[in-house]
């Protein structure tokens, strides 16, 4: 009888056992898949804020090729822009200048307004440069005031581009229109250079000019900013453009 008790004890004391380290590899089993999914959200909004800054990334670079072709007054396939109202400048007061004379005036009016910039094209900034960054009035033009109506250009706005639904960008940020906050910009800053023989770039020593052939002597440094579909992500390029007047 004695032994018989023993033996039952024993047993007790081994069920008892396999049920803790049962209930241990239940535990580790839960850490795991609880780790795995949360790796697995983690790689999923990385790879999704990815997607999102690249889609951005690549309308802010179509938005400086679509100031290109507005400083050239053409369309994406090299012909002369056509079209009316705000389409190739037709009806706004501002415009690309095409002689020297025409500089001048342009920068006289872009220096009156308030942000130094009207319809997409700008006067050299003052005060701080990176304006998307500004949040003080008095170090320079905020982002919202840059965002307002009349101040820059969209994609598309005077050139055309996004106009007609067999032409519409693949790309959506480019036709979100819906806000001030909300798909892309372009800004024009109109810098003059000095119309003189010595406006050339040195090439290889100071006997050998490659000569800039521009008219006007005027270089443009373009601003691109698009918003992403996400909160907080915001891409910003900058481009000194420079159209040189082909040879006859």
């Amino acid at each position: 009888m004695h032994l018989r008790m023993q033996l039952y004890s024993k047993d007790r004391r081994q069920r008892g056992v396999a049920l803790f380290v049962v209930l241990v590899f239940v535990m580790l089993s839960m850490l795991l898949a609880l780790w795995a999914t949360r790796t697995s959200l983690f790689n999923e909004m990385v790879v999704g804020n990815d997607a999102d800054y690249q889609r951005a990334y690549e309308a802010a670079q179509a938005l400086l090729q679509d100031a290109e072709l507005d400083i050239r007054g053409e369309q994406s396939n090299g012909a002369e822009c056509s079209g009316s109202g705000d389409v190739c400048r037709k009806t706004t007061a501002d415009k690309i200048p095409l002689e020297a004379q025409d500089v001048t005036p342009l920068l006289g009016q872009l220096e009156a307004q308030p942000t130094r910039c009207r319809n997409g094209l700008c006067a050299k900034r003052t005060g701080k440069q990176d304006f998307w960054n500004n949040s003080d009035e008095s170090q320079g033009p905020t982002l919202a005031q840059m965002t307002a109506s009349t101040v820059g250009a969209r994609y598309g706005q005077y050139t055309g581009a996004a106009k007609g639904s067999s032409s519409q960008p693949a790309n959506p940020i480019l036709t979100d229109t819906g806000s001030a906050n909300r798909g892309g910009w372009y800004w024009m800053e109109v810098l003059p250079y000095q119309d003189n023989k010595n406006s050339s770039l040195i090439m290889g020593g100071p006997h050998n000019l490659l000569p800039l052939n521009l008219k006007p002597f005027v270089v443009y440094r373009v601003t691109a900013l698009a918003y992403g579909r996400k909160p907080n992500t915001m891409v910003v390029l900058q481009q000194t453009y420079a159209q040189q007047k082909r040879k006859n």
